[in-house]
Parts: structure tokens; C-alpha cells; sequence
């Protein structure tokens, strides 16, 4: 009886096999001089784009600092200005 059913599930997954096989990718071919080249431009815009927003986000959060600093951060002590506990 199991042998039977061994014969049945057989063709179904020799079936899945050659389909996956079918379907699998084949490598992407090697880039170009020119495609290596769009490549690094690309990365190099983009890497300047980051260091902007990153100079960017710098000082907003020195502006955000120093209006917390003038507006509540005014009447609070810092801790180096707090005497020593013995």
C-alpha cells in the first residue's frame, strides 16, 4: 500500500522540481564600463545628499538646543555648576 503511494507523490514532485528549475534566475550579466560609471555618480550624488541633510539636521537641532536653553534651560543648574555631595 505505501509503495503505492510513493509512485503517486512521485510525479508531483518531480513535477515541482522542473518547475522551480525553470523558473529560477540566471546571474546577472557583469555591468558595463558605463553602467559602472552611472553607478558611482549615482553614489557620489547621493552621498552628497546625506552629508546635506546630515548638516542639515545638525542645525536644527542646535537651533532646537538653544531655544530650550533660553527658554526653560535658563532657570535649571547644570551639573558641573552644583556643588559636590559629601
Amino acid at each position: 500500500m505505501n509503495a503505492l503511494r510513493v509512485w503517486k507523490v512521485f510525479p508531483a514532485l518531480l513535477a515541482c522540481c522542473v518547475i522551480g528549475l525553470a523558473y529560477g534566475k540566471l546571474p546577472a550579466p557583469a555591468p558595463t564600463e558605463e553602467q559602472q560609471a552611472k553607478a558611482a555618480e549615482a553614489k557620489a550624488k547621493a552621498d552628497e545628499a546625506a552629508k546635506k541633510e546630515g548638516e542639515l539636521l545638525g542645525k536644527s537641532q542646535d537651533r532646537v538646543a538653544d531655544h530650550y536653553k533660553r527658554t526653560k534651560g535658563a532657570g535649571l543648574k547644570t551639573s558641573a555648576a552644583a556643588p559636590p555631595k559629601k
